[in-house]
Formats: structure tokens, C-alpha cells, sequence
């Protein structure tokens, strides 16, 4: 008998700040999300074997509002208690909101059925707003906004918003909704879809 533990799986869900992270996914010379959350779990369960898989990869700079993963690791301790202990030792930038216990079949990226993106455009200069948020200078129409938000839903083959690298795969994405939520000087645009391509939010809101 060796007395390991057997591998055990949990969903987190995690909101985090993206302004210090250089995106989601763990890299050997920078500060990432993934990174953070690992070394922090490490703290807590010790130096075991463990893996970390998020719903999907998000920018430098990009945040999170609700934002699931899954850890896998051999360990017998209680969803309560490494949600208690890995929020103690995560970063300032890094909120644990949930642990639960997962089943083993459970995958953050692929049992994942949709993704929701929030991007925030201010109609004036905001001395709080910088690191949240895109100003305009130019004036919004948002009538010809909506015309073209509805052109972009459902499938569609969307190679002219991806970067080179993503050509060698599928560009196309099922866009599910497109809606504008307007307060005062701030306008949300929230786009849902089956998965987004590197930057492809980013160039649509441009567009």
C-alpha cells in the first residue's frame, strides 16, 4: 500500500483582474492567472501531482467576472476547506468564489456550452475607467451599432477577425447574442458564443 490519495476534481470559479496578469495561461517568464492559481494551490495541498484547465484563454489585460475552472489533484480535503485555505493564499487581483466538487468527467473548456464577453466603451474621459473600459472620442451611432451586431449573430465564418496563426483551424464561431446595455456615459456590449478566436471581440467592438 502506497497511501497516496486518490485524484480528485473540483470546479472553481474564479474573478480576477487582468491588468498585472499576461493572460490566462501559464508561461515560464511571466505572470499569468493559470500561474498564480497553481502555486497558490500548491501551498495549500502540498507539492502533488496536479492539473489546472480554465474554460478558455484570456488576454493580458483581460478580466474576469466569473471565470470557471477545473483543478484536478490528489487530495482528500473537502471542497469547503480548499475553497477556505485557496482563498487565503491567492493574490490580491485573484477572488475565489465557489469550490464544488466535480465529476471526473467534468472538463472548465469542454463541457463548457457558452461563453459570455463583456466589452465596456465610455463616451468621455473617466479618471477611473481607463483600465476598465475603451473611450470613444467619436461620437456613437447606436442605431447603426444594433444593425451591425445583428449581422453577426449566429454561425459565421469569422477569419477576418482572427490572427494569422488561427487560420490553420476552424474560424468559425456560433455568435448566440449581441446586446448594448446603456448607463449615462457607459455602454456594455455583451457578446455570448460557443467560443471566441484571439482578439475576434475586440476587432467586432472596433468594427
Amino acid at each position: 500500500m502506497t497511501g497516496k490519495s486518490p485524484l480528485r476534481r473540483y470546479k472553481l470559479v474564479l474573478e480576477y483582474d487582468g491588468t498585472n496578469f499576461s493572460g490566462w495561461q501559464k508561461q515560464a517568464d511571466a505572470r499569468t492567472v493559470q500561474g498564480d492559481v497553481l502555486k497558490a494551490a500548491a501551498r495549500v495541498v502540498g507539492e502533488v501531482a496536479m492539473d489546472l484547465q480554465g474554460c478558455g484563454r484570456t488576454d493580458g489585460g483581460v478580466h474576469a467576472l466569473e471565470y470557471v475552472a477545473h483543478l484536478e489533484v490528489a487530495s482528500k480535503m473537502p471542497p469547503q476547506e480548499v475553497e477556505r485555505r485557496l482563498a487565503e493564499e491567492l493574490p490580491k487581483d485573484i477572488a475565489l468564489l465557489a469550490v464544488t466538487k466535480a465529476d471526473p468527467r467534468f472538463h472548465a473548456r469542454y463541457s463548457c456550452l457558452a461563453r459570455s464577453y463583456v466589452y465596456q466603451l465610455r463616451t468621455r474621459k473617466s479618471a477611473f475607467g481607463k483600465r476598465y473600459g475603451w473611450w470613444v472620442r467619436e461620437p456613437l451611432d447606436l442605431a447603426v451599432m444594433h444593425q451591425a451586431a445583428a449581422v453577426m449573430e449566429g454561425m459565421h465564418d469569422f477569419a477576418a477577425f482572427a490572427e494569422k496563426q488561427e487560420l490553420k483551424k476552424s474560424t468559425k464561431v456560433d455568435v448566440q447574442q449581441i446586446r448594448f446595455l446603456v448607463e449615462g456615459d457607459l455602454i456594455r456590449l455583451r457578446v455570448v458564443g460557443s467560443h471566441f478566436l484571439w482578439h475576434m471581440v475586440r476587432r467586432m467592438v472596433g468594427v
